[in-house]
C-alpha cells in the first residue's frame, strides 16, 4: 500500500495546531503499519527527526506554500502532478486542502469551517480562498476527517456533505503536560506575573480567539473585584495586534497583561499549570486543544459556551457568552470566590481528559484511512 500525505506544515520549533495533529497521528501512525510506503511532501527543507521510519519517503515540492496563490500553485501544479505518476492508494491531506481533479482517493482533515461564519477574523485573500476551495475539496474528497462532532455537523450541513461519508478524529494531550509543584508554580508566578495568581489563554492571538472582549472582562473583573490578578496571553501574535495595544492602553491595563509569545513545550506546560485558571472564549473552535492541555495539568476551565468547547470540556469547565463581556467577567468573579467550584472544575477535568489521547487520534485517523481505501 502506498499512502502520500501533506506534510507541508511539518515545521521544526513551529507546530501550531495542525502541525501538531499531523505530527502525532502520523508518527503513530507510520510507526504502527511498517509493511505501508508513506511519501511524505514538503514545501521546504525539512527536520530528519519528521521522517518517523524506513517506510518514509520524503520529497520536497516547491514553491514553499505560505500565500493563497501558493497554496493554489503547490497544490494543482506541484502536488497533483506528482499525484499523477505515483498512483497511490491515498493522498491524506491534514491540513485539508486537496489536489483537486487527481486521480487517487483524497482525505483532507478538514478541522473547522470558521471562515464560513466569520470571514471578516481573516485576511482578504486567504478568507476568499477558503470560502472559494474548501466546498470544493469536501465535494471531492473521498471521505473527509474532522476532530469534532460540532464540526462534523457544521462540515455537512454547510457543504450537504452526507454525515455518514465523514469521520470525527479527536485531538489528543501532549504527554509533557501534568501538574506541578507548589515551588514551581512560585517560580513561574515569579518569572512571568512578578507573584501574582493570573488567568491564562493560550493560542494564537487573532480575532477569533475574541482577546478584545477577554481584556474587557478582565478590566471589568479588576475594576470589581480591586484584586491584584494579571492575564497572561501565551501565544504567537498572528494579526489584530494595533488593536489589542490600543484597547489595553484605553482600559488603562497595559501592566496587567502579559504577552509571552510562543513558548517553549516545558514554559507552556507550565504557565497552563500555575495559572489560576485557564480563561478560553473564542466565539468559534473546531476543538480547542488549550482545554485538554489545562485539564492535563489540573488547572480550572471558564470557556466560551458556543461551538465545540462544550463537548470537549464536558463539565469540566464555567461557561459565558462569549460575545458578553460582562459574563465572561461574572464567570472570572464566579472561580475567584468559590474555591469549590474551582476544586470541583479541576477534579471534573481530569476525568474529562482521559477521553482524549493521540493513541486514539491515531487509532481513529487509520479507521477513517481504512474507510477511505
Amino acid at each position: 500500500m502506498k499512502i502520500v500525505v501533506n506534510t507541508r506544515l511539518l515545521l521544526d520549533g513551529r507546530l501550531d495546531g495542525i502541525g501538531w495533529f499531523a505530527y502525532q497521528s502520523l508518527k503513530r501512525i507510520t510507526r504502527l503499519h511498517p509493511e505501508v510506503h508513506f511519501i511524505f511532501l514538503f514545501d521546504r527543507p525539512y527536520n530528519e527527526k519528521f521522517i518517523f521510519g524506513n517506510n518514509i519517503t520524503p520529497i520536497v515540492l516547491s514553491p514553499p506554500a505560505r500565500h493563497p496563490f501558493l497554496y493554489y500553485y503547490w497544490m494543482q501544479f506541484s502536488v497533483k502532478p506528482l499525484l499523477n505518476k505515483l498512483k497511490p492508494d491515498l493522498f491524506l491531506s491534514p491540513d485539508g486542502l486537496l489536489a483537486l481533479g487527481a486521480k487517487c482517493k483524497q482525505l483532507p482533515v478538514i478541522h473547522d469551517i470558521n471562515f464560513v461564519h466569520y470571514p471578516q477574523d481573516l485576511p482578504f485573500f486567504t478568507r476568499h480562498y477558503y470560502n472559494h476551495f474548501f466546498p470544493k475539496f469536501a465535494a471531492e474528497a473521498t471521505r473527509i476527517a474532522t476532530v469534532s462532532e460540532f464540526s462534523k455537523k457544521d462540515i455537512s450541513e454547510n457543504y450537504k456533505i452526507d454525515p455518514s461519508k465523514i469521520d470525527v478524529v479527536y485531538n489528543g494531550i501532549h504527554d509533557y503536560f501534568d501538574v506541578v509543584s507548589n515551588e514551581v508554580k512560585a517560580a513561574t508566578k515569579n518569572k512571568y506575573t512578578k507573584g501574582f495568581d493570573y488567568f491564562v489563554f493560550v493560542g494564537s492571538l487573532h480575532p477569533r480567539k475574541n482577546i478584545l472582549r477577554l481584556l474587557k472582562a478582565f478590566h471589568l473583573f479588576k475594576t470589581e473585584t480591586k484584586s491584584n490578578f494579571k492575564l497572561v496571553l501565551a501565544g504567537a501574535i498572528f494579526w489584530g495586534e494595533s488593536e489589542m495595544y490600543e484597547l489595553m492602553k484605553t482600559l488603562n491595563i497595559q501592566d496587567e497583561v502579559i504577552f509571552t509569545g510562543r513558548l517553549a513545550n516545558n514554559d507552556l506546560k507550565d504557565i497552563i499549570a500555575s495559572a489560576f485558571a485557564l480563561t478560553y472564549v473564542p466565539y468559534f473552535e473546531g476543538f480547542g486543544i488549550p482545554l485538554v492541555e489545562a485539564m492535563q495539568c489540573g488547572t480550572p476551565i471558564l470557556a466560551a459556551n458556543t461551538s465545540c468547547l462544550p463537548e470537549i470540556a464536558g463539565d469540566a469547565a464555567i461557561y459565558a457568552n462569549p460575545f458578553d463581556e460582562n459574563e465572561i467577567k461574572h464567570a472570572m468573579i464566579t472561580l475567584y470566590e468559590d474555591s469549590d467550584i474551582r476544586n470541583n472544575l479541576i477534579r471534573k477535568g481530569l476525568e474529562q481528559k482521559n477521553k482524549f489521547s493521540w493513541d486514539k487520534t491515531a487509532s481513529l485517523l487509520w479507521k477513517s484511512i481504512e474507510a477511505t481505501i
